[in-house]
């Protein structure tokens, strides 16, 4: 069955909507850097390993070969930095390094021969300024760059740019089988994590909402990944990482569900420019494009 580009975009506009509450579980979750980590990388990796299994573990030669070791690698870093970066420093802040990952998605491209159109990028500065908006346009004066909010927004970059190199590379090399590479990666965060609260039993000895990271790690982030990924098989690397700031507009709105963090004009009238440069770029942007 021929998969269209609009397919690709699909499932990347619902793998994104997908990831939408995961900082607001994870702040509920009351729990350590380390010890969300752990939660969320064993989590997340054993779902993933075991989807890849129950279909015969295909792919296995290409899961070692240098494509596939970048992948699991991106997914590492990624992991491993998001929840690092969230457990030391404003939600804001991190989400708004990670708005970053179509500018390196685009930058990526370009090296393996991907070109990105004007459209694009135009669509990508109208994006960047509403999060800028969203993020740092509030009444109380802004985020201060404070040290632990310097780490985090490294962090977000760093989850900017393994997020958008891992869907350029599967986007070119079809043979890496996503669930293993991406299961991969998860469960070496997740082991790092376990070292680092101090082995196995410290995962239910170390406090918290267990539900609550539980969901993201066996739910939230196996659906969204899995999705985003396969996406990038049918979409460029660019748009995928343009869906996934959805996470950046919405993720705010469900934490002031879940924990009651207010909305500031700012946010909203940053929110909307975000969603309405997607709804434009995705309508207009790509119907003359290899999307």
């Amino acid at each position: 069955m021929t998969r269209t580009p609009i397919y690709g975009l699909l499932l990347a506009t619902i793998g994104a909507l997908i990831l939408t509450p995961d900082t607001m579980l994870m702040r509920l979750s009351n729990m350590s850097g380390f010890q969300m980590l752990a939660w969320r990388g064993l989590g997340a990796g054993a779902v993933m390993m075991a989807l890849w299994l129950l279909q015969g573990a295909p792919g296995r030669k290409a899961l070692i070969g240098p494509a596939g070791l970048a992948i699991i690698f991106c997914h590492f870093v990624n992991g491993a930095l998001f929840t690092l970066g969230i457990a030391i420093a404003p939600v804001a802040v991190v989400l708004f390094g990670v708005a970053t990952s179509p500018i390196f998605a685009a930058i990526f491209a370009l090296f393996v021969g991907e070109p990105v159109r004007p459209s694009t990028w135009a669509a990508i500065a109208a994006v960047l300024a509403g999060i800028a908006l969203a993020v740092f346009g509030r009444a109380e004066g802004g985020i201060s760059l404070d040290h632990s909010a310097i780490l985090g927004a490294a962090a977000g970059l760093g989850v900017a740019a393994s997020l958008a190199l891992s869907f350029v590379i599967i986007r070119q090399v079809h043979a890496v089988p996503i669930q293993p590479a991406i299961g991969s990666g998860s469960l070496l965060a997740g082991l790092v994590g376990t070292v680092a609260i101090g082995g196995p039993s410290a995962l239910f000895n170390a406090g918290g909402e267990i539900w609550a990271i539980a969901i993201t790690g066996l739910v939230i982030l196996p659906a969204s990944f899995l999705l985003l990924t396969l996406a990038s098989r049918h979409t460029s690397a660019t748009n995928v990482s343009l869906l996934l700031l959805l996470e950046t507009v919405l993720g705010p709105v469900w934490v002031w569900i879940g924990v009651g963090e207010t909305m500031t004009a700012p946010m909203i009238i940053g929110g909307m420019i975000v969603v309405i440069s997607l709804a434009t770029y995705l309508l207009f942007g790509t119907s003359r494009q290899r999307v």
